[in-house]
């Protein structure tokens, strides 16, 4: 049985023939009818063969989306320690009072963030198991494609912030640790993104997901404040103006 449905299933052509032949033959059908059969059977056979090629590549495509969406909510979300919101988080000791209020009001969104991650991964899961992942497949690739926007806008200030502000070694290292997995995620999903648009014609392009910036290794040492000039050479008196 587990031999004959994959002989159904994709050799159905070559074996219809075969019978349309041995009955024509048997029955003096006209060669002309004979052959016109057999190649209407081949064309329908490959027009088959063809749309089922383009649905496994489609959901492979799709299968890799879901791994990428599970990877971006249990790796860069939550309580993770590449969370860009952990590392926000770390800010919150800070005596600068605007970077303080920031890092609280990231605070929160983390918690509307985190929601919405939750939401969406389980209902992934769920259409996954009904099978209907690949007819929502446009609207999870959106979906995916917004919350890692806004998970970008929030990588972007916080280099903003690192930029402008001294902040701790330990944080600028953990946030590069973040750029490093983050931007190798990113590549996956302009790759997926790619391959989405030319096997389902999906509407993401590629460079519109964006790559985040590394901070410097080191924080930058402030320009030293200028003090008084030292005073010049003593002037000769004909520099002075006098005749000697």
């Amino acid at each position: 049985m587990h031999i004959l449905r994959p002989m159904v299933t994709w050799g159905w052509c070559p074996i219809l023939i075969t019978v349309v032949a041995i009955i024509g033959h048997a029955n003096e059908w006209p060669m002309w009818v004979l052959a016109t059969a057999m190649v209407i059977i081949l064309i329908i056979g490959l027009m088959v063969a063809i749309t089922r090629a383009g649905e496994r590549e489609v959901e492979r495509a799709s299968m890799r989306l879901k791994q990428l969406a599970g990877y971006f909510t249990r790796r860069f979300t939550g309580d993770s320690a590449l969370s860009i919101f952990v590392v926000i988080r770390s800010l919150l000791t800070s005596d600068n009072a605007r970077v303080w209020g920031w890092a609280r009001e990231c605070e929160v969104a983390q918690r509307v963030f985190n929601t919405w991650c939750d939401g969406f991964i389980d209902r992934v899961e769920s259409d996954i198991r009904t099978r209907r992942f690949v007819v929502y497949l446009r609207t999870y690739q959106n979906e995916l494609w917004q919350m890692n926007n806004h998970y970008y806008e929030f990588i972007e200030q916080f280099y903003e912030v690192a930029q402008s502000v001294e902040i701790p070694q330990e944080t600028r290292d953990q946030y590069n640790r973040l750029v490093v997995e983050y931007n190798a995620f990113i590549q996956n999903f302009r790759e997926n993104a790619a391959e989405l648009r030319r096997v389902a014609r999906t509407e993401i392009e590629p460079p519109s997901v964006k790559l985040a910036k590394e901070l410097p290794g080191r924080q930058p040492a402030p320009p030293p404040e200028e003090g008084p000039q030292p005073p010049g050479p003593p002037r000769m008196p004909h520099e002075r103006g006098h005749i000697a």
